[in-house]
C-alpha cells in the first residue's frame, strides 16, 4: 500500500476556524480528514496544513503553494476564493484561474490535486443573493474549465443543501462550526475512496449560541468593516498550521 502523504492549502476554511478545540485552536476538516483517512486506511499517514486565515485565492497561491510542494506530497487539497467574493470589484475569472495553476502544478509534480468548493454560507450573511451568486458562478466556472482533466479529486460543497442550515455554522454565520467540519471531511474521504464515520454526516446538534442581528452585526459585523478600510486581515503575523510533517495515527478522537 502506498504512503500517503496529505498538504492542505488555503483559508480560514482549511485552516479551521469555528472548531476550535479547547485550547482555542482551530481543528477543521482537513484535520479530521487526516485522521479519518489514517483509520481509515488502518495505517499511519503524514499530514501538513499550511493554511492561514483571511488570505484571498491568489496569495494563497502564491505563499502557499510551492512551500507546499517542496515537501513532496502525495496530495494537496486547495480551497480559496470565499475571501474575494465578500470583497466587491473581485474577478471570478481570475480566482478561476487560480484552482487552475494549481492543478496544473500538481500535475507537473505528480501530485494528485483535492480541490474543494466551500460550503453556502450566503443565508446567514448580509448581502446573501450577491455572496451566492457569485459562489454559484465560482463554482460552475472551476467546474468547467477542469473537468475535463484527469487526476483531479473533487469535493464540492457549495451545491449541498444541507450545510446551508444554521445548525451547521458557527455564531459568525461566515465559518462552518463542529458540525460543519465534520461534514466537510465527511465528503473529503468518500472523493478520495476511504470511509469516513458515518454519524460525521450529520453530527447531533449542539447548543451553540446564535447572536440576534444586533449582536452579530456588533461581534462581526463592525470588526470585518474596519479591517477592510484599514487594510488589515485576521491573518496577519500569523503563521502556517502545521508546516511540516506531522504523523497521524489510525486512531480516531471523539468527534466533537
Amino acid at each position: 500500500m502506498t504512503s500517503v502523504r496529505y498538504v492542505a492549502i488555503g483559508d480560514s476554511f482549511t485552516e479551521g476556524v469555528g472548531d476550535e478545540r479547547p485550547d482555542g485552536t482551530p481543528r477543521g476538516w482537513a484535520d479530521l480528514a487526516a485522521e479519518g483517512w489514517a483509520s481509515s486506511r488502518g495505517e499511519a499517514i503524514d499530514y501538513a496544513n499550511l493554511a492561514i486565515r483571511g488570505k484571498l485565492a491568489w496569495p494563497v497561491v502564491d505563499e502557499q503553494l510551492e512551500p507546499a510542494l517542496a515537501l513532496r506530497p502525495t496530495h494537496l487539497s486547495f480551497n480559496g476564493g470565499g475571501n474575494d467574493m465578500l470583497r466587491p470589484g473581485r474577478s471570478i475569472d481570475r480566482v478561476v484561474d487560480a484552482f487552475v495553476h494549481v492543478a496544473a502544478r500538481c500535475a507537473a509534480e505528480g501530485v494528485v490535486p483535492i480541490l474543494l468548493a466551500g460550503a453556502d454560507p450566503s443565508g446567514g450573511l448580509p448581502l446573501s443573493r450577491v455572496i451566492r451568486r457569485r459562489g454559484d458562478e465560482l463554482t460552475r466556472a472551476v467546474t468547467a474549465r477542469l473537468r475535463g482533466r484527469t487526476g483531479i479529486v473533487w469535493a464540492i460543497n457549495w451545491t449541498d443543501a444541507s450545510l446551508r442550515e444554521p445548525a451547521f455554522w458557527s455564531p459568525d454565520r461566515l465559518h462552518m462550526n463542529v458540525r460543519g467540519h465534520h461534514r466537510v471531511a465527511a465528503r473529503v474521504l468518500e472523493a478520495v475512496g476511504e470511509q469516513a464515520p458515518p454519524n460525521w454526516w450529520s453530527l447531533p446538534e449542539g447548543a451553540g449560541a446564535h447572536l440576534d442581528n444586533r449582536d452579530y452585526y456588533r461581534a462581526h459585523v463592525v470588526p470585518w468593516i474596519r479591517r477592510r478600510l484599514t487594510g488589515t486581515s485576521s491573518g496577519d503575523g500569523r503563521s502556517a498550521k502545521i508546516p511540516d510533517w506531522l504523523r497521524v495515527p489510525p486512531h480516531l478522537p471523539e468527534t466533537a
